[in-house]
This record gives structure tokens, C-alpha cells and sequence, in this order.
């Protein structure tokens, strides 16, 4: 009985910071399920009732710990081509019955199924589903609405529809667009402003409140009707009270038919897949790095999408961007995920008639902006940095997808990567009379807690659930050695799960290593790329910046050792609360003293995932100690801080020294041990210099200022400060 009172004291004490980020993700779930329904030519309310329905059902029956469920950013061509076919009643038949097949999926266990799409077509398949949602909803941000029967139609048309942009002269149009160009600038420049205060509303919820508020400035201030088109602005948002009179129920009349069950399976394949992406990145960020039970998610993301069908709404999926703002602002468990659903029928009860001020375009250029991160030339970049044989994988994806259809697009990507897989090898042989054969075999060591895995022949996306397998069996708190010395070929989805796995490892307090790769190699330097024995070494120099050259010469009048590199060893950062829910690419530029007792450097990092991934570029400061001390974080204290305390995260005080636990906010969770560290001469050093974020891992500091690089005076300010902190506290 213990356990379960710890665990639910542990509940109710995270529950505050779980209501918090509920409400921050609700925020962005309203604009954007209004969107997202629109451009699926459903009802506006429908994105906001399977958000609502997701909410609830998967924060009940779900296997996941973080994620949020609702309307995806994927199905939004599928939904289109099966409302415009089916008509809206039986597509919310074809819903239902998606529903019940992605329940089957879950009962079957065929998680594993996302293990067999290569990662370069799942990327082409994604890029595609961006294309067409930026291709449909680039005209109407711009108040031009056309009809076209192929996708690539709309990409083109993108020039002929800015041209006439320029040249409108209706007054209504003109507003139309305008409130279109300003929030998709809205979106474009939200992320680059890195303002606490600011960012306590997301960028859709900025540009709702703007549009608002505008739509009042005319009726009360000028006393006119609002200037955009009326045909441009939001409609068919009921009131509460009729949204049960307004429902379209499912009609079943076409399941005979082979458009119905053609719209099924699409559904559902779009649905399940997007869902088991988004679980899998969001496990990434869990700070816990907890394993979702996928089957039981799809179990009830399944049970949600039948619900959501019944009630007018669309499919129910995980969807990765609310998840990352979810992580992000604290959250520890799924009630978050019913809070996000609660928050949905607070808004919508209080404030629907409000909902029809927001002009079209405003939705439409979140969802442009949507697009543009799915289909981004930095995706084209990063795969192609990876290897040409990805990218000839991404675009064949992209292009079918885009000309033919979804389903077959992804087929299109499995049989190109098996194809250009049998080419780089020179063998069909190779694939043929090993795919059936065990190729992983996994023991533990006598005498250690070793867990040794070795894998043989071939190890691609067509075999990598044996592995995954073995792996996944694994306590990520246990040391892992994954050999692959008698593998002939090893393929990029396979090693991009192995660097997975090997963050996973690291920051749970395990230890995982890929052997057996030194005789292997690949065309790209890239620790993703595929590995074969074909040696094709490439090197490339870069030579340095201006700012290079400075901290170069910094180094040498300071006496320091300086690396302009990047640098790939970075698991001394793991263990700081900061980076609990970011990823670490590198560390670069740095600056070290006496044996990296103190060392300065520039990092990148990232927050979220997919269409929701910011990457940020910092320097800050690590100190090595010789002794261990408390874990905390000092800040400054100011409003945001303040309002954390509602949610939860308790001011630690120091007792004499009202000044210090005025103008610092210190947290920790050992609070006597943190007031006893902290005396008289390490406030005053505090109170008397300038200030900085400074955390502790019980062994180490971490010091920074700005979620930015710094110049070179900043530079010298901060290792100053550090090395004076060093002096205090030894």
C-alpha cells in the first residue's frame, strides 16, 4: 500500500504545474484545431472536439506519459480528399471506422510497425504532407481562394496568387491579406525573440488575441464594421447550446463502396503513423525518460477517434508540437492532457461568439507556417549531409506522395531504400537469405551488469525490430554494448536509433556503446549515415570566423587552451535540470583552464521536436569541484518567477538575508542542505556581481546569462565571474 499513497501524494503534488502547462497547451490547441478543421473542409468545431475527446480518453486509457492528443497536422489532405469524395457525413463514418482499425492495431500489438518505414521516406512523407498543406492554404492566407485537382497546381499557382495580392484594390481583401502576412510574420519571428514574458503566450494564441482585439477596435472605438471580407472571416462556430442540435451524425450508406474503404485505410495509416513518430520523439523528451505502452496508446487513440467520429469531430492522433510545449512547461504525467481538454470546453462555453472575429487568413498562415517547418530546405540539408542516397529516398517519398497519394508514396520510399540498399552492397543475396534469419543475440555478462548485444549479416529498417526488441528489454540505467563487427551493412535509420539510444542511456545513468564500426564505412561523415565496407574517406576544412580568431587570441593571453571545433562529448551536461528537456547537439568554441576545471563554450541545442524543434545557440560556463554540493538553481526573481510559485515550484528563503531572497529565486529540493551551503560570503559574492542563471548537479555549475551567443567583452565577464565563484566556493 506504501508505493501507491507515494505515488498519488506524488500526483497531487505535480498536479498544480500539470494544470499550468494543460492551460499553455490549450492555448495553442484552440487556434490550431480551428485551422486544421477549416483546412480539412470540415466544420471548424470538429478540430476542436477531437481535441477535446482526445483529451479526455487518452489521458484516462493512454500507455503514454506527456503527450497530448488531437486533430494532426498529417491527415489534413487525407481528411480533405475524404470530405470532398465521401461528403462530410460519411467521412465521419470512414472516421469511426479508422478508429476502430487503429484500436485493432493496438489489441494486435503492431507498434512495431513504425520500425519499418526508413527514416529518409518517413521524412519525404512528412515533407509532402507539409507541401500540401502550405500549397491549399497559402492562397486563402492571402484572401485568394482556387480550386485545383493537384497539389503541385497550388505550389505553382503561389506566385500568380502573390502577384494578385499586390494589385487587390477592394479594400476587405486588402485588410484580408494583411491580417494573413502579419501573422504568418507573427510566427516567422515569435521563436527569435527570446522573451520570457512574451513566450507565456504561444504564437497562434498572439495572433487570436491581435485579431480580437482588432475586429473591437473598429466596432467600439471607430464604430465601424470590421474592414476584412466577411466571406474571410471565421464561421459555423455554434454556441454551446447548439453544437448538440448542429452535430452531423455519421452516415454509413457508402461502406460499400471502394472510395469509403480507400479513405479508411489512409486514414489510418496517416493517423497510426504520425502517432507513433510523435510518441516515439516526445519519449525522447520526457525529462523522467519513461517508455510509452504504444500499444495501448494506439489503443486509445483509437477509442478517442470512434468518439470524436460519433460527436462531429476528426481523428484523434498524438500530436508532437503541443507535446514538445507541453514537456517544456513542466508537465510529469497525463493529466496535463485532460487539463489541455478541460481548458477547450472553458473556451469554447465562454468565449465561441468571440472565436468568429478571427479573419480565416490569420488560421490559414499558422498553418503555412506549419507546412513550411514539415517541408523545410533544412530538412533537405540535414538528409543530405547524411548521404545522397537519403536524399534520393526523400524526394522520390515526397514526389509520389504528392502525385499519387500518401499510401503509395510510403511504399514508394520502402522499395527505393531496399532498392538503393541492394545497389550500395552490390548483392540481392545479402538480404534474401538472411531477412528471415535471428540476427541479434543479447546476454549479460558474468561477473557485470554488462549487457553485450550482437547483431549480424545485415541490420536495416526491414530487420530492426529484433533489435529494437532487445534493446527495449533493457533498464536504460544498465551498461549496453552493441557489437557490430560481423554486420555487413548497417543503414541510417538504424544508426540514427543507435544515437537515439545512446542519449536515452546517458541520461538515465546508464552507459551504451556501438562497437565494431571501425572497419566499416560511408560516404558521409555524418554519425547517421549508412555504414558498409566501401571506404570513401571525405574531409573538409573550415576555416575560422572572425569571432574564431578573437577567443584564439583571448586563449593566448589568457592562458587558456581554446578547441574551435565541434565536440561530440558532452555527458558531462546531461546531469544539470536545464537540459532535462532539450537535446544537446554539440558544444563548440571552447575555452578551457587548468585541466577543464573551468570551461567556457558555445553550445547547440535544441527544444521540441519535428515542426515544433527550436534550435537555440548559447555559451555558457561549466566549474568542476572537488566536493560535492547540494543541487539547486539561483535566478533572478521577477514576475515569471512569481507566478511559478502557483504552480508549484517553492522560493527557497535565506534566513538574515531578505535582500538576497527578494532580488534571487533558488530552488532545490534538499532545502536545508541548500540554506547551509549558502552563507555569508557566497550571498554576498551574489548580491555583488551581475546576474546569471547558475545551477548545480550536486558536483559541478552550470552558468549562463542569454539564450544566446556571446561576444568576446561577454565572454571575458563570464570567466571572471566563474573563476571568482570557484575561489568562493573552495
Amino acid at each position: 500500500m506504501s508505493p501507491k499513497k507515494n505515488n498519488i501524494a506524488l500526483f497531487f503534488k505535480a498536479l498544480p504545474r500539470n494544470i499550468f502547462s494543460g492551460f499553455v497547451v490549450s492555448l495553442i490547441a484552440l487556434p490550431l484545431g480551428l485551422g486544421l478543421a477549416m483546412a480539412s473542409d470540415a466544420p471548424p468545431i470538429s478540430g476542436i472536439i477531437a481535441a477535446i475527446v482526445g483529451g479526455i480518453i487518452v489521458a484516462i486509457f493512454g500507455g503514454s506519459h506527456v503527450t497530448i492528443a488531437g486533430p494532426g497536422n498529417g491527415l489534413v489532405g487525407v481528411l480533405l480528399v475524404a470530405i470532398t469524395t465521401l461528403g462530410i457525413e460519411s467521412a465521419y463514418a470512414a472516421i469511426i471506422c479508422s478508429g476502430v482499425l487503429i484500436m485493432l492495431l493496438g489489441f494486435f500489438r503492431m507498434g512495431k510497425l513504425a520500425d519499418f518505414f526508413p527514416s529518409s521516406a518517413i521524412q519525404g512523407m512528412l515533407a509532402a504532407i507539409g507541401l500540401i498543406i502550405l500549397g491549399k492554404q497559402f492562397h486563402i492566407m492571402l484572401a485568394h481562394k482556387i480550386k485545383r485537382e493537384d497539389t503541385l497546381d497550388y505550389l505553382f499557382e503561389i506566385p500568380f496568387t502573390i502577384n494578385d495580392a499586390i494589385h487587390y484594390e477592394n479594400k476587405g481583401f486588402i485588410f484580408a491579406a494583411l491580417a494573413g502576412v502579419i501573422s504568418l510574420a507573427i510566427m516567422l519571428f515569435y521563436s527569435k525573440i527570446r522573451n520570457k514574458y512574451l513566450q507565456l503566450v504561444p504564437a497562434p494564441m498572439w495572433i487570436v488575441i491581435l485579431s480580437i482585439a482588432f475586429s473591437y477596435y473598429f466596432e467600439l472605438v471607430l464604430h465601424e464594421e470590421n474592414p476584412i471580407e466577411k466571406a474571410y472571416m471565421i464561421s459555423g462556430i455554434p454556441s454551446i447550446q447548439n453544437i448538440i442540435e448542429d452535430m452531423h451524425l455519421p452516415n454509413f450508406s457508402k461502406v460499400g463502396s471502394f472510395s469509403f474503404w480507400g479513405s479508411v485505410f489512409a486514414i489510418t495509416l496517416i493517423a497510426s503513423i504520425e502517432s507513433l513518430l510523435s510518441i516515439k520523439a516526445v519519449d525522447k523528451l520526457d525529462p523522467e525518460k519513461r517508455r510509452s505502452n504504444v500499444n495501448r496508446d494506439l489503443k486509445a487513440l483509437g477509442l478517442a477517434t470512434v468518439g470524436s467520429g460519433f460527436l462531429g469531430g476528426l481523428n484523434v492522433v498524438t500530436v508532437i508540437a503541443r507535446s514538445s510545449v507541453n514537456v517544456n512547461n513542466g508537465a510529469s504525467n497525463r493529466s496535463s492532457n485532460f487539463f489541455h481538454a478541460t481548458f477547450l470546453v472553458l473556451f469554447i462555453v465562454l468565449f465561441s461568439t468571440q472565436l468568429t472575429r478571427i479573419p480565416l487568413p490569420a488560421l490559414m498562415a499558422i498553418l503555412v507556417y506549419t507546412g513550411y517547418r514539415l517541408a523545410s530546405p533544412n530538412v533537405i540539408k540535414n538528409i543530405s549531409r547524411i548521404g545522397k542516397e537519403q536524399l534520393i529516398i526523400f524526394f522520390i517519398t515526397l514526389l509520389v506522395t504528392l502525385k499519387i497519394g500518401l499510401i503509395t508514396g510510403i511504399i514508394a520510399g520502402v522499395l527505393t531504400t531496399l532498392v538503393i540498399h541492394i545497389v550500395i552492397n552490390k548483392t540481392v543475396s545479402l538480404f534474401v537469405r538472411n531477412v528471415l534469419k535471428p540476427n541479434v543475440l543479447m546476454y549479460q555478462e558474468e561477473g557485470h551488469n554488462d549487457f553485450y548485444v550482437s547483431v549480424k549479416h545485415f541490420c536495416s529498417f526491414l530487420n530492426y525490430y529484433r533489435l529494437k526488441e532487445k534493446l527495449d528489454a533493457i533498464p536504460e540505467d544498465q551498461d549496453v554494448i552493441v557489437d557490430f563487427s560481423l554486420c555487413s551493412f548497417v543503414d541510417h535509420t538504424v544508426m540514427e536509433n543507435m544515437h537515439n539510444y545512446h542519449e536515452l542511456f546517458i541520461k538515465r545513468g546508464g552507459h551504451f556503446d556501438v562497437i565494431g564500426l571501425d572497419m566499416h564505412n560511408s560516404d558521409s561523415e555524418h554519425p547517421y549515415a549508412l555504414r558498409r565496407l566501401l571506404p570513401v574517406p571525405k574531409i573538409i576544412q573550415n576555416n575560422l570566423t572572425r569571432r574564431q580568431t578573437n577567443m584564439e587570441s583571448l586563449a593566448q593571453n589568457y592562458h587558456l587552451a581554446y578547441a574551435p571545433k565541434k565536440i561530440k562529448d558532452i555527458e558531462f551536461l546531461y546531469n544539470f535540470l536545464f537540459f532535462n528537456t532539450k537535446t544537446i547537439n554539440h558544444i563548440y568554441n571552447k575555452l578551457s583552464y587548468k585541466n577543464d576545471t573551468i570551461s567556457l563554450f558555445d553550445i547547440e541545442f535544441s527544444e521540441g521536436d519535428f515542426i515544433a524543434k527550436e534550435v537555440v545557440r548559447s555559451t555558457m560556463l561549466h566549474i568542476n569541484l572537488n566536493t560535492n554540493i547540494p543541487e539547486f538553481t539561483l535566478d533572478r526573481e521577477g514576475f515569471l518567477e512569481k507566478v511559478y510559485a502557483f504552480a508549484g515550484f517553492k522560493d527557497i528563503p535565506i534566513q538574515k538575508h531578505s535582500d538576497f531572497s527578494n532580488r534571487f529565486y533558488l530552488l532545490g529540493d534538499n532545502e536545508q542542505d541548500i540554506t547551509n551551503f549558502f552563507n555569508d560570503n557566497l550571498i554576498h559574492f551574489f548580491e555583488s556581481n551581475p546576474y546569471y542563471h547558475v545551477e548545480s548537479n550536486g558536483n559541478a555549475l552550470l552558468v549562463f546569462s542569454k539564450e544566446r551567443l556571446a561576444s568576446v567583452k561577454e565572454i571575458k565577464v563570464l570567466f571572471d565571474f566563474g573563476k571568482r565563484l570557484h575561489q568562493v566556493i573552495s
